[in-house]
């Protein structure tokens, strides 16, 4: 297996066209045609998960957060970014990061974790994201129908959140006339045919049109395809930021922030005025998400948490949501826990690692 394999697996869950704009996802150090010796698993890419990897017999270091943001303009050591750059390069490990294109995802996310470790249902993205969905319009030639439909479902058009092979046709006619150099597959050349067809139309995310425009290509009979692709102003309900949903049942607020603690691993929570006597309903965002609470406040959540808020932030609950801050750290650990289940459920008989090195920079009293 070569480092490309778990590059593709991975970005086929998280595309890296979901990460946002000041992200750096995606292989950072590295050679994709390498075969990978052992993958370790880690939050942060720091030089003990490098010692660690290599003491492991691992090439491959998956991560969340990205050793690397900007541009760097010289390697000498001087930073422990350079010092990891320069250390795998020299000891041929290749490091992988999956992050805010991996928030952004609702199915296999970081957010989706969080809420599986607080017990929460009924989920659904906080902040979907617009511009992110497309739809084709192909005319197809009846008999063809079918076989153009199922090879663009193929493809991963036609899903629409909980449900998939979704499309609709409208049937007219459609007329056509070749010249000499066309070589028609219904009608004679330089005289002008008309066929029964159908209109079929899907929806699909717009990181996949690559591979639907090349499935279409493939099945269509006609020499020509005439389609056309639209970039539509949904939102796209599985694509975006933060995550809301409910408990099975109301915990008294105490009880459920004792519970988060606990559940979450954290040294302590930070919080805001006790304004709701029970939870219910659940907002939250792995990272610093304090840019959501609008949403979380949109979406009537009882509680909204985070990481990463600052002191005056904390004012902006007005007595009207309860904010609770568990770390940064605290609210992504999982998902080390994310990337084993992905890795281990594709790639089954090979050596995935988890990190044993606790990456938190910050410790408590």
């Amino acid at each position: 297996m070569k480092i490309k394999n778990v590059v593709e697996y991975l970005e086929s869950i998280a595309p890296k066209s979901l990460q946002e704009s000041y992200d750096n996802a995606g292989l950072i150090v590295g050679d994709k045609e390498v075969e990978v010796t052992g993958i370790l698993i880690a939050l942060d890419t720091i030089e003990a998960v490098l010692d660690e990897a290599m003491e492991k017999g691992c090439n491959l270091v998956v991560a969340h957060h990205p050793i690397v943001f900007g541009g760097l303009k010289s390697f000498t050591g001087k930073n422990y970014v350079e010092r990891v750059v320069l250390k795998a390069i020299k000891n041929d490990i290749a490091i992988y990061a999956a992050h805010t294109n991996l928030d952004n995802v609702y199915r296999n996310g970081v957010n989706g974790k969080i809420a599986e470790k607080i017990g929460l249902t009924q989920t659904k993205i906080l902040s979907p994201k617009k511009g992110l969905l497309k739809k084709l319009s192909v005319f197809v030639p009846i008999e063809a129908t079918e076989a153009v439909k199922n090879a663009l479902f193929e493809a991963g058009a036609g899903s629409i959140g909980n449900y998939s092979e979704c499309s609709f046709r409208t049937e007219g006619v459609g007329s056509f006339k070749g010249d000499e150099a066309s070589n028609p597959t219904v009608g004679e050349v330089g005289a002008q045919h008309e066929e029964k067809e159908n209109k079929l139309e899907v929806v699909f995310p717009a990181y996949l049109q690559g591979q639907i425009v090349r499935n279409l290509f493939r099945v269509h009979p006609y020499e020509e395809v005439a389609y056309d692709i639209y970039t539509l102003d949904n939102v796209h309900q599985e694509i975006g930021s933060g995550l809301v949903g409910e408990l099975k049942e109301p915990m008294e607020t105490m009880a459920f922030l004792k519970m988060l603690k606990k559940n979450m691993k954290a040294d302590g929570i930070r919080y805001t005025a006790l304004c709701k006597k029970e939870i219910k309903r659940v907002a939250l965002c792995g990272g610093a998400g304090s840019f959501l609470l609008k949403n979380a406040l949109a979406a009537q959540a009882d509680i909204f948490i985070t990481g990463d808020y600052k002191y005056h932030q904390f004012f902006d609950a007005e007595n009207r949501i309860i904010i609770a801050d568990i770390g940064h750290y605290e609210s992504e650990q999982f998902t080390i826990e994310l990337f084993y289940e992905l890795l281990t459920q594709k790639f089954r008989n090979f050596a995935i690692r988890c990190t044993e090195i606790n990456t938190n920079p910050i410790n408590y009293l």
